[in-house]
């Protein structure tokens, strides 16, 4: 028979041993546990913190990439100021925010639903998930591999698309798609969103894993709709993460360089030229590293600005549902 001073024993010997483990056990242990943060702590160093302080160091020198820097204060700045192009970027990247974040979220929104809602329910999880994978496949497409795919889907003389128009008899809306300025950035556009698509639909089928079916099952027998059970439920429901699915692809639609280069290099003219690509061609092409600098500098504060406004705008929201 076990006493109960025994079983006591046992216990301190084994919350003892236990303690031994621990990084914080003893004299001078508990300052063990920053060992664990000092890998994570030198690479962000080495891979942003560094090259983020000297890229903003560069936008303030003119520098050509060979002699040492010449400091030349703010003229970089002013010049940025006044550069059109640099507008005419900034304002293509508006269009690209609403190929990359507004009609994927939206569109990614109802697919969900209607995948989660409806496939998932009349004809099972596997076709649901299927079509999921098929929506998320161009996300994981490399850059190179989807624009050789698109240029030849969009190309003016024997593309896929201009073929397929002639075939059906409508050969008068032949168009060089990508090499005519009125059409080359509604054409990255439309490529956007059938890349960027796959990524809201994942997330929030993901999300639609925690609700409870019951909210839909009463919503069905008090006589909702789907919309007014999409409305309610699904979208009150998975707020955070269409919040997250927001910023993320923001932040993506901001600095999208790979498209761009790939396919129209920025061009007709500046049609299709977007920040990313503009720093990159004063970097590299016009060897004039301090504008570039600035330039990716300059996106750099607009990035951190968006992710501000939206991490602010996510806790109202959530203080507002929460006094509800």
């Amino acid at each position: 028979m076990v006493t109960v001073p025994a079983v006591a024993r046992v216990r301190a010997t084994r919350a003892r041993d236990e303690n031994a483990l621990l990084p914080n056990s003893g004299k001078g242990g508990r300052g063990a546990f920053w060992l664990y943060l000092i890998p994570g702590f030198v690479l962000f160093t080495v891979v942003i913190l560094v090259p983020l302080l000297w890229n903003i160091y560069l936008s303030f020198t003119e520098w050509r990439g060979i002699r040492p820097p010449i400091w030349i204060g703010f003229d970089n700045w002013v010049e940025l100021v006044q550069d059109t192009k640099f507008w005419t970027s900034f304002g293509n990247s508006i269009a690209m925010i609403v190929a990359m974040v507004i009609v994927p979220t939206l569109l990614g929104l109802l697919l969900a639903a209607m995948l989660f809602d409806l496939v998932g329910k009349k004809f099972g999880g596997r076709l649901a998930s299927f079509l999921r994978a098929t929506y998320y496949l161009p996300q994981i497409l490399p850059v190179a591999v989807a624009a050789i795919v698109i240029g030849w889907i969009l190309r003016p003389e024997n593309g896929a698309l201009n073929t397929v128009l002639k075939a059906v008899g409508l050969g008068s809306l032949q168009h060089n798609w990508l090499g005519s300025p009125d059409t080359a950035l509604l054409s990255i556009m439309f490529v956007m969103v059938w890349v960027q698509l796959g990524y809201p639909v994942v997330i929030f089928m993901a999300a639609l894993q925690r609700v409870d079916p019951e909210l839909y099952e009463a919503a069905e027998l008090d006589g909702a709709n789907w919309f007014q059970r999409f409305r309610w439920i699904t979208v009150s429901i998975i707020r955070p993460e269409v919040f997250v699915v927001t910023l993320t692809c923001t932040i993506a639609a901001l600095k999208v360089f790979g498209p761009i280069y790939t396919l129209t290099r920025g061009g007709p003219g500046t049609s299709t030229i977007v920040p990313s690509y503009y720093s990159y061609s004063e970097f590299f092409q016009n060897q004039q590293v301090g504008y570039g600098a600035t330039i990716a500098t300059a996106l750099t504060v607009v990035v951190v600005i968006v992710t501000i406004v939206f991490i602010k705008a996510q806790n109202r929201a959530e203080r507002a549902e929460s006094e509800r």
